[in-house]
């Protein structure tokens, strides 16, 4: 990533001094996050250097590693350049720490080789793994790594925490599936586990991989004015991800098991930072595994990649419950991202401050909305008192206060203000033509807006120029100022996913978007429920060009030759797509027997029936061009799809339905 020769330029005074005045106000003698970041420390992997898998026929294909820490080698002096906010500078250190490490007897973590950490537990007839990473890679080079300095016993259990892929799609780097299959390994999750890991990312999936760009920094330069860090990790690995399905469910809190003679005690955390979630303690070994509900920074009540807003009373409660259960009985608490706490007192003093910050935000904004204030103006309103503000895993590294107050709204009152000027307004080309003209011409606008720009005032040059670069989008002064515009409030950013976000829409305004194809996890769409196949095709569907057609298809799924058959009525009408399972349509004029595999695969990927035919897994009895019809009406959807310009040009028309 380092070899794109993308153009970014120097700070500014305005962002020198924003950046330098903050020194001054965060405890930066407080050095108890290095000293446990680095403590129980054993070895690591050379250069925190991790290959992908290749496939060998296409060995002569160069392929980027899955991780990297030498392009992060930067990240070295004490001092904070100037393009990065001091506070993420070392945060971006503290994630720097990377290898196996010893949490307390018996529980060793891999830290530093993934955005997550993996929990290894040793216990009478193996090892227990909690949480397997992000890919396949990463997961297998941490098993490697621990065991050369432990036995290599087998995997008797894996525990995944939630239904985040961070936390499971490594899963086949540290096990077999015969041996789930076979009984020699458990997967224990929380109960909903898979239909929420499939679930949250099918429906807007390629909007939230699109978005996840902006989020994450993918394709910026690891240097000291592009991605530094990713708050909860250094980055997301670039590997193959994998799921396979639990063999036991936790659903209640106070529920245990006993494995490999040690014991597991568990309390459900749902509707927290996941929908499905679970705390796990270790009463032979006084440890408490937070999974991802307590971690060293505030975490997302919305997440800027896009998803359901979390909810704020869930997690202070569940961290209170956390608090009532467990005070006095942990000696060690450890999460699956970042480092441990040890100690009671320190443990007892982090889990009531991380109660109290998503309790602060939830209540004053709450108390704001009932005053009449808008989400804007919460979201410039609110912030943390000192108390909470000024312990470092409070501070706003991943989630920040702005954007989750916003996200507290928009759970309540969704995202109308109730201003009937803004109930129906013109749409972003339309409005910002209107602006511009409004403002004397884009001449005129870029005229004021850079004075604004040299005045420091870059959060309301990005506001304004954006009316510019949407009404003109090819206007290369506009693009210019916006992307310095962006740029420096990237450099003056503590929160990573807003430095990451504005740096993107930098480097997108100067050089484009970077085309890339969408991958297929074929353990994810294994897992799909056929219901969600279905709903899928309805959302492909392009409304518009089915008007006026009718089609009735009846389909037959085996699993197997000897599989019991299962039957679906699909119905385009109305320009939508209907299902019945368990029937057919007597009148139906074509009938499709296939494969599941060949039906999940249909609906996710464009599909012929040239090319279905070709798998010899499908029959089509009667009339084939029914298929052929429907086929070509469902989109494609393109993950580089423009975000910081115009994805249409404003001259559209609606299409009457």
């Amino acid at each position: 990533m380092n070899n794109f020769n993308i153009p970014t330029k120097e700070p500014t005074k305005f962002t020198r001094d924003a950046n330098r005045a903050l020194k001054s106000s965060l405890p930066f003698h407080d050095v108890a996050d290095f000293e446990n970041a680095q403590r129980g420390f054993i070895g690591t992997i050379p250069k925190g250097f991790i290959a992908r898998f290749q496939d060998t026929s296409a060995s002569n294909v160069p392929v980027p590693p899955v991780w990297d820490l030498e392009r992060y080698k930067f990240i070295t002096s004490d001092d904070s350049p100037d393009s990065v906010n001091p506070s993420l500078w070392r945060q971006s250190q503290l994630n720097m720490n990377n290898g196996l490490f010893k949490v307390t007897d018996k529980v060793y973590q891999i830290r530093g080789l993934d955005l997550s950490n993996m929990t290894i537990i040793q216990a009478d007839n193996g090892i227990i793994i909690i949480d397997p990473l992000t890919c396949v890679e990463t997961a297998k080079a941490g098993l490697e790594l621990y065991y050369q300095h432990f036995p290599r016993v087998p995997v008797i259990c894996v525990m995944i925490t939630h239904s985040h892929v961070d936390h499971f799609g490594g899963i086949r780097g540290v096990v077999a599936e015969e041996d789930v299959l076979s009984g020699k390994t458990s997967i224990i999750a929380p109960e909903g586990f898979l239909e929420h890991a499939v679930s949250e990312n099918v429906f807007a999936g390629n909007a939230m991989r699109r978005r996840a760009q902006f989020m994450y920094g993918a394709f910026l330069p690891r240097t000291e004015r592009g991605q530094v860090d990713a708050g909860l990790g250094k980055s997301v690995p670039l590997g193959f991800m994998s799921l396979l399905q639990p063999t036991d469910f936790v659903s209640k809190t106070g529920e245990t098991r006993l494995i490999g003679g040690v014991e597991f005690e568990f309390q459900m955390a749902n509707s927290t930072e996941a929908p499905c979630e679970m705390i796990i303690y270790l009463p032979q070994l006084n440890a408490l595994c937070a999974a991802e509900v307590m971690t060293h920074n505030m975490h997302n009540l919305y997440t800027l990649r896009g998803a359901e807003i979390r909810d704020a009373v869930q997690w202070w409660k569940t961290i209170n419950l956390t608090i009532d259960i467990f005070h006095g009985r942990a000696k060690v608490i450890f999460a699956q991202h970042h480092w441990p706490i040890w100690g009671e007192t320190e443990i007892h003093k982090f889990l009531s401050k991380q109660r109290d910050l998503y309790k602060y935000m939830h209540d004053q904004t709450l108390r704001l909305i009932n005053l009449g204030y808008t989400m804007l103006d919460i979201a410039d309103e609110v912030q943390l008192p000192p108390d909470l503000a000024n312990e470092w895993y409070n501070r706003g590294y991943y989630g920040s206060v702005s954007h989750n107050v916003r996200g507290i709204y928009q759970k309540y009152l969704g995202y109308y203000s109730s201003n009937p000027a803004e109930l129906n307004p013109l749409p972003p080309v339309e409005a910002a033509k209107k602006y511009v003209e409004f403002m004397g011409g884009s001449e005129n606008v870029l005229k004021m807006a850079r004075k604004s720009f040299e005045k420091g005032e870059y959060r309301w040059v990005a506001q304004v120029v954006n009316h510019v670069v949407f009404a003109e989008p090819k206007n290369p002064e506009a693009l210019s100022l916006q992307a310095d515009a962006l740029e420096q409030l990237g450099y003056q950013s503590e929160c990573t996913s807003w430095r990451n976000e504005y740096l993107v829409g930098a480097q997108e305004l100067r050089v484009g978007v970077f085309k890339i194809s969408p991958s297929t996890d074929f353990d994810m769409l294994r897992a799909m429920t056929l219901e969600m196949c279905f709903d899928y095709l309805g959302v492909r569907l392009n409304g518009p060009k089915a008007q006026g057609k009718q089609i009735t298809i009846n389909i037959t799924l085996r699993d197997s030759p000897s599989s019991e058959p299962i039957q679906y009525v699909v119905r385009l009408e109305n320009c939508v797509i209907t299902y019945s399972a368990g029937r057919i349509d007597e009148n139906a004029k074509t009938h499709i027997t296939m494969s599941r595999p060949v039906f999940l695969g249909m609906c996710y990927t464009k599909s012929t029936t040239k090319e279905l035919l070709a798998s010899k897994q499908v029959e089509i009895a009667g009339d084939a061009s029914q298929l052929d019809l429907l086929l070509s009406l469902l989109d494609e959807f393109d993950l580089s799809f423009p975000v910081v310009t115009p994805v249409r040009s404003g001259n559209s028309t609606k299409s009457v339905l």
